[in-house]
């Protein structure tokens, strides 16, 4: 049987990161498969061009879709 490893995550928890539709802080992350899945809550802004509801959203999103970390 062939098994991958699973690598450590790449981001960890409370950093701010960018990603394609924003940037937010890391709340949580899981392992999913082969990679980690973040919950991410965007940066609570008045208005958003990609039409949020309310001041803040939490997104899923893959290892890969996170551009990186905002220093």
């Amino acid at each position: 049987m062939n098994s991958k490893a699973l690598m450590p995550p790449k981001f960890n928890k409370n950093q701010v990161v960018h990603f394609i539709g924003g940037v937010g802080i890391i709340l949580d992350l899981q392992a999913d498969s082969d990679t980690w899945k973040y919950s991410v809550e965007m940066e609570k802004v008045p208005e958003c061009d990609i039409g949020r509801i309310g001041t803040e959203t939490t997104v899923y999103l893959h290892e890969a879709d996170i551009a990186g970390v905002v220093n």
